[in-house]
């Protein structure tokens, strides 16, 4: 499964923080946040757990995180 979900994760800082503690906690193949397009798209490939957790996790973390309509 591909989760696309919308963020406010802004630099290239938070981007790595977020991305190394998805890593750490979670199964994934690949995982990227779009810092220039506006919804700051996170993008994670071959997600092995529910939406809603990664919602949780990235909150818990101090950002903003929503499915993408």
């Amino acid at each position: 499964m591909i989760g696309i979900f919308k963020t406010n994760i802004n630099t290239q800082h938070e981007k790595s923080s977020v991305i190394s503690a998805i890593r750490n906690h979670f199964e994934v193949s690949a995982c990227n946040v779009d810092l220039e397009d506006c919804d700051k798209v996170l993008r994670i490939v071959d997600l092995k757990t529910s939406e809603e957790n990664i919602i949780a996790f990235v909150q818990q973390q101090g950002y903003e995180c929503a499915i993408l309509e």
